[in-house]
């Protein structure tokens, strides 16, 4: 054998197998993107349509406020499922928690596209449309901490923050998929809209739910799971591990998970206060704009994930974090002046750049608070727990507006000090970017 072919045999043995890692990634990417296209179909017809169609009132202030509670709804039971899908992702495995998951978040989205109206049913609708966001909610609290977890495990040193980053790429990806399917219908005619159009988005769910299943079926569980089932190491009550070894971290990333709230703020509370009659932007320039600011995260995420592989996490979550408690000011000043390029340029630097910073860094960054035996449930865990206030800002935010409808400063007030809060709990987190898997959520010497 030449020298050269040692010197490539040796190359080849040396470079990590990346197969089952990429798999785990586009998986995740594909499950993320139902999610969240679910989470913002659910958002614009919260935002747009559900006042009249589900909570008819003569005053349509009244009726988005309570459609835009419904849309909260899912934080409640988020806990709930996390604590129940973590045990199970902790005992039993993360793939088969994932696939469980895949199938509630597209069986509860398909049938909310099913609902009869309260002009037909009266108060049944609602209450069927909120048993569903809670199925959603329930889904949606493991979704991503299994993702997040097997992906990681998966993940080469050097690379986790990249791999694990296209979880909450695909969250862009299902905006942007979301928006373009509900700008087809948003153009309909109002009453076409009001009667059926708005359920279409919801039935082309069951699309991406078929195409991500198959890819979830051919995952295999990470080898650093599997020699914990092997060796009988796995904790009998991941809960009850997790908060004997792991509480401060549970803290810790539960205020760090309060950055959603920008996010949510974005998405459903702005696109509701920028179309309402008092501001007076149009739907679609607003559907537009939140489009292209999820397009640029879609490039973004990656690229900030293989600077925090290099630099560390805390630098990139840090500044994104605070980036954002500044750039909403501008955001909510630029759709104000009702002037679209600045509206765009804010939303590009607010969403695009600034969220996108915390949002691809999170998935490793937490992931790696926690060892192999409670990652699951601590992701899922502190992570809704923090998510609630994401959940419940868009009813929060539209209150503190007040009757003028235009009274834009508390809510900005509110993200700010939120991402803050978040950008300082993440400065008290140890660096792991170095550590090796197997070191992961131990006490420092």
């Amino acid at each position: 054998m030449s020298a050269n072919t040692l010197d490539v045999t040796a190359s080849d043995a040396a470079r990590p197998d990346t197969t089952k890692v990429k798999r785990a990634a586009v998986a995740s990417f594909l499950g993320s993107m139902l999610e969240y296209y679910d989470f913002y179909i659910y958002a614009s017809a919260a935002a747009l349509v559900f006042g009249r169609v589900f909570f008819p009132s003569s005053n349509p202030a009244a009726g988005t406020l309570l459609a835009l509670a419904t849309f909260g709804v899912a934080y409640i039971a988020r806990p709930v499922g996390a604590v129940l899908l973590g045990h199970f992702g902790d005992r039993v495995g993360r793939k088969r928690v994932m696939l469980l998951t895949l199938v509630l978040m597209g069986v509860s989205t398909f049938l909310i596209g099913c609902l009869p109206t309260y002009a037909a049913v009266g108060v049944a609708a609602p209450i069927m449309l909120v048993a569903l966001r809670v199925l959603q909610g329930i889904s949606a609290a493991g979704e991503q901490s299994g993702a997040n977890s097997l992906t990681l495990e998966h993940s080469p040193m050097g690379r986790r923050a990249f791999f694990t980053s296209w979880t909450l790429t695909g969250t862009q990806a299902g905006f942007i998929l979301a928006t373009f399917v509900f700008l087809g219908v948003a153009w309909l005619p109002e009453e076409a809209l009001l009667s059926w159009g708005w359920r279409v988005p919801f039935w082309f769910s069951f699309a991406v739910v078929v195409l991500a299943y198959v890819v979830r079926r051919k995952l295999e569980e990470p080898e650093v799971f599997v020699e914990e089932q092997e060796h009988n190491d796995v904790a009998k009550f991941p809960v009850v591990e997790l908060f004997r070894t792991h509480t401060a971290d549970v803290l810790r990333v539960m205020i760090c998970s309060f950055i959603a709230v920008c996010g949510t703020v974005f998405s459903v509370f702005g696109l509701a206060f920028a179309t309402s009659h008092e501001v007076g932007v149009s739907k679609t320039e607003m559907l537009l704009v939140a489009v292209s600011a999820n397009v640029l995260a879609l490039i973004m995420q990656p690229t900030l994930a293989i600077l925090a592989d290099k630099i560390g996490r805390k630098p990139v979550f840090i500044t994104g974090a605070l980036g954002c408690a500044v750039m909403i000011f501008v955001y909510f000043n630029a759709i104000m002046t009702g002037n679209l390029a600045l509206i765009f340029l804010g939303a590009l630097v607010l969403t695009g750049i600034c969220y996108s910073a915390p949002n691809a860094i999170w998935p490793s960054f937490y992931a790696e608070m926690f060892n192999t035996k409670v990652r699951f449930s601590g992701i899922a865990i502190s992570t809704q727990l923090g998510f609630a206030a994401a959940g419940f800002a868009p009813t929060i935010a539209w209150t503190l507006v007040g009757d003028s409808r235009t009274n834009w400063l508390p809510v900005a007030i509110l993200v700010a000090v939120c991402c803050v809060l978040a950008a300082t709990s993440a400065a008290t987190a140890r660096e792991t970017y170095k550590v090796p898997l197997t070191e992961l959520g131990k006490p420092v010497a």
